[in-house]
C-alpha cells in the first residue's frame, strides 16, 4: 500500500480560488485517509484580491495534520509562487517530501498515492505526473500539440509534465539555487539535470468556476519554458538560419545554372525573392548570435537567486487548521 514519507508538505499555489481550494482540502483529506498517509498543506496565496472566506478549512480533518497559508506581498504568477513556496519549505519546514499541485482540482488528489508509490521505489528522484489525457477543448489541444512540436525542435526536450509532482526534500537544497525556477518550475528541473521520473496520469476537471489562464497567460507560460532553454534555443536558431542561408545560396546557384531553360521574367522574380530571403537571413544571424552570447554571458552574473531573493516576497504565514484563523505570524526576511 503506497505511503508518503513522514511529514509530507503539499504545496499549492492559489490566486482567489478559495472555493476550489476548500473543496480540494476535503478531497485531499478523504483520499489520504484511505491510505497510511498524513500531510501538511501549505497554500501559497499569490496576492489574492479576494479575502479568505469565513470558515475556510474550518472543520476537522482525519489525514491532514495542518493547513497553513503563506501570503505573498504581490501577485507573481503560479510559477513564481511555486518558487517562493519551495524556498520557504526548504528553509522552514524540514520534511521528507514535497507534493506540488494546483488548487483548481485538475491535479487530482486521488493520483497522489500513485506518485507516492513511485516515490517509495525511488526516493532520490523527483516524480512528475505526465499528462496521459487532457480534457481541454479541441482547439486548445491542437495548439498544445503545435507548441510541443516547436518546443521539441528548439530545445530538444519534449513537453510532457506540469507542476504536479513529488520532490524529495534533499533535492530542494539544489533546486532553490536554480534561477530558472523563477520562470518555469518543470523546465528548470529538467534543465538543471536533477534526477526525475514520470508516470502517466490523466488531468482532472476543475472543481468550481472557470480557469483564470487566458490565451495570453498560456502563451507567456509557454514562452517562459523557452526562456529556461535560452542558450539552446539561440544556438539551434543560429544553426537553422545558417543552414537556410547555405541552402538558399545553393538554390540560387542551381537557378543561375538553369538560366537558359527558363524565361527572363521567372529568373528575375526568383532572384528578387532570393535577395529578400537572403537579407532576412543575414539580419537574423547576428541577432541570434547576440541572443546566444547574452544568455551565455548572463551565467557569470546571476541577478536572481531564489534562496536569497524569494523570502522578500513573503509577508507572513497564517495557520487555519488546527489553530484559530486569527493566528498570524509575520515572516519578513529582514
Amino acid at each position: 500500500m503506497p505511503s508518503l514519507p513522514e511529514r509530507t508538505v503539499i504545496l499549492i499555489p492559489m490566486f482567489n480560488d478559495w472555493d476550489a481550494a476548500d473543496l480540494l482540502l476535503s478531497d485531499l483529506d478523504s483520499t489520504l485517509a484511505g491510505y497510511p498517509m498524513s500531510a501538511e498543506v501549505l497554500f501559497i496565496d499569490d496576492g489574492s484580491t479576494l479575502p479568505m472566506p469565513q470558515g475556510f478549512a474550518g472543520r476537522q480533518f482525519a489525514a491532514l495534520q495542518a493547513v497553513d497559508i503563506l501570503r505573498l506581498r504581490r501577485n507573481l504568477g503560479h510559477q513564481r509562487a511555486i518558487a517562493v513556496g519551495l524556498v520557504y519549505v526548504q528553509q522552514n519546514i524540514p520534511c521528507r517530501a514535497v507534493v506540488v499541485m494546483d488548487a483548481d482540482g485538475e491535479d487530482r488528489p486521488m493520483d497522489i498515492p500513485r506518485l507516492a508509490e513511485e516515490f517509495n521505489r525511488d526516493n532520490c528522484s523527483i516524480i512528475f505526473a505526465a499528462r496521459a489525457k487532457r480534457l481541454e477543448r479541441p482547439l486548445f489541444r491542437f495548439l498544445y500539440r503545435v507548441y510541443r512540436l516547436v518546443h521539441r525542435i528548439l530545445t530538444g526536450d519534449p513537453v510532457r509534465v506540469g507542476n504536479f509532482s513529488v520532490i524529495p526534500f534533499e533535492s530542494l537544497s539544489r533546486l532553490v539555487v536554480v534561477p530558472e525556477i523563477w520562470n518555469h518550475y518543470a523546465a528548470a528541473v529538467i534543465r538543471s539535470r536533477l534526477r526525475f521520473l514520470t508516470i502517466p496520469i490523466s488531468r482532472g476537471k476543475r472543481l468550481v468556476g472557470k480557469s483564470k489562464m487566458n490565451f495570453i497567460a498560456l502563451l507567456l507560460h509557454g514562452l517562459s519554458a523557452f526562456f529556461v532553454y535560452g542558450d539552446i534555443v539561440g544556438a539551434r536558431l543560429l544553426v537553422g538560419f545558417v543552414m537556410a542561408l547555405i541552402l538558399e545560396v545553393a538554390a540560387v546557384a542551381v537557378g543561375l545554372g538553369a538560366r537558359f531553360t527558363v524565361s527572363q521574367s521567372i529568373r528575375s522574380e526568383a532572384v528578387y525573392l532570393a535577395a529578400i530571403l537572403g537579407i532576412i537571413l543575414l539580419q537574423a544571424i547576428p541577432i541570434t548570435l547576440i541572443l546566444v552570447f547574452t544568455v551565455i554571458g548572463s551565467r557569470s552574473n546571476i541577478s536572481f537567486l531564489p534562496i536569497r531573493d524569494c523570502p522578500y516576497f513573503v509577508s507572513g504565514v497564517q495557520r487555519v487548521f488546527p489553530a484559530p484563523i486569527s493566528e498570524y505570524v509575520g515572516q519578513d526576511p529582514a
